[in-house]
């Protein structure tokens, strides 16, 4: 009994509870259409909501309200119409040309690196005959004098007889072995993996140096080494005295070789020869194999003193270490020899010099020192005329005996290294100072060892930064 009363009950409340809702809804939309149409002046009652602008509208208003919404579609379709019209017009070609010169170049590059090493093989091979056929040449022109003597003295004996013949007949089996050498090559076949080309979007501005890392690893420097680092954004070749080095992005030495020659001025990397070149301050010209580790002088009859280098593609470019700076361009190919040399006041006024530079496709940055006001400044150039493109003197504290250098970043910006205060000067492309970070040790070069890689050459050793 108690149940079923429970029951009748609940039902009760429900039937209750909706009429209540019912009535509440009807009372909250008679009130809500009884309200005035939002709209100013119009005394009209509303007949709905607007659920994008939240307003309460009468019928007329509603409906021009709509037809307002729906004409800013038109607009909006021209829009988009157009913008697929011009991605129907791209020219996907041009957008990428510039990658496909440097894929082209990349491409050339290694094909001349194969070319380069199958000569060196060729004539290793050719060596591993010649050796052979130079010693039986020798053992041959040894018996040719021994019989020699023996006929113009005539004193052979039956020994010497034998022997001559015997030796004779060990040279014909030695001779006959070496035209049936054969010869084994083992050629593991190249091997090419996707990471050694890396297709990526760059943004110009993505080097900020107000967030440089702290130093990702570093390597101690040697007493007495050289601070000129150089890259070729794969190893990293320094001056750990006594040896030239190369390491690898661990910092680890990968290869060495004795450096006999006099201190470093500078260095850089050329992509044409594959390999570093090296300037001391004995006016020497150095080539630096990186894969042999061999050294060779390079001879171009110019025996002034350099301040520094840089390479770009096909060419050299050589400071004189004098005030009033001159300029020199190498060709690098065929042969190597200088073809255009800049002088004072095109490249500096009498009271300057040229204490470092930077190339990058048709421009150059020249650090350039003023002996008269003490003062620095950065210059980019036409890399074809040396027409000044922009000049941004820098609050730097001059003193006539230090080079100040500079270095390419990404996006054809350029990092000036102050060595005097402590500091790196970062340069947009259009010769603004965007960033200047003051440095906890005396920074001397700096180079982007990879494309998130900064390489800081300072009095303790080298510091990696990653950017």
């Amino acid at each position: 009994m108690l149940a079923s009363y429970i029951k009748i009950q609940c039902k009760l409340f429900i039937s209750l509870f909706f009429q209540v809702t019912v009535v509440v809804t009807i009372t909250y939309n008679y009130h809500r259409m009884s309200q005035p149409c939002a709209t100013p002046k119009c005394e009209r009652i509303s007949r709905g909501l607007c659920d994008c602008c939240k307003q309460t509208l009468c019928l007329q208003h509603l409906n021009e309200h709509n037809a307002s919404l729906i004409s800013q579609l038109n607009p909006l379709t021209d829009e988009i119409n157009a913008l697929g019209d011009r991605l129907k017009s791209f020219n996907i070609h041009q957008t990428v040309s510039d990658g496909r010169q440097k894929l082209d170049k990349w491409r050339k590059d290694c094909h001349e690196k194969i070319d380069r090493f199958f000569e060196e093989k060729c004539q290793e091979l050719d060596r591993f005959v010649v050796d052979k056929l130079d010693r039986q040449r020798t053992e041959i022109l040894h018996i040719q004098s021994k019989m020699a003597k023996l006929t113009r003295e005539q004193e052979a004996t039956r020994h010497d007889i034998d022997l001559l013949t015997s030796t004779i007949r060990q040279l014909e089996k030695a001779i006959d072995k070496i035209k049936e050498t054969n010869i084994q090559i083992n050629a593991h076949s190249l091997v090419i993996h996707g990471s050694l080309v890396q297709i990526r979007e760059t943004n110009e501005h993505e080097l900020d140096l107000s967030t440089l890392f702290p130093v990702y690893r570093t390597l101690d420097g040697a007493v007495g080494s050289s601070v000129v680092l150089a890259s070729n954004e794969q190893l990293l070749l320094i001056h750990q005295k006594p040896n030239l080095c190369l390491v690898d992005q661990e910092l680890k030495i990968v290869k060495q070789v004795l450096w006999t020659h006099d201190v470093i001025r500078d260095m850089c990397w050329s992509w044409t020869l594959d390999r570093f070149i090296v300037v001391d301050n004995n006016n020497n010209i150095f080539l630096v194999d990186e894969r042999t580790m061999s050294i060779e002088t390079i001879e171009i009859n110019d025996k002034r003193k350099w301040s520094a280098c840089a390479c770009w593609e096909t060419s050299l470019f050589l400071s004189t270490d004098v005030w009033g700076s001159s300029l020199l361009k190498l060709t690098l190919s065929p042969t190597i020899a200088v073809i255009k040399e800049w002088q004072s006041p095109i490249t500096c006024s009498k009271d300057e010099v040229i204490t470092g530079m930077s190339y990058t496709s048709k421009t150059c940055a020249l650090m350039i020192k003023n002996k008269v006001d003490k003062s620095v400044r950065i210059e980019l150039r036409s890399s074809e005329t040396l027409n000044r493109i922009w000049s941004l003197p820098l609050d730097i504290v001059v003193n006539q005996n230090v080079l100040f250098r500079c270095c390419l970043t990404k996006g054809n910006e350029w990092l000036v290294i102050d060595r005097e205060t402590k500091r790196l000067l970062h340069i947009t492309k259009d010769g603004q100072l965007k960033t200047t970070l003051p440095y906890n040790e005396i920074p001397y070069r700096a180079t982007m060892f990879t494309s998130n890689m900064l390489a800081v050459s300072t009095t303790t050793g080298i510091n990696l930064h990653k950017v």
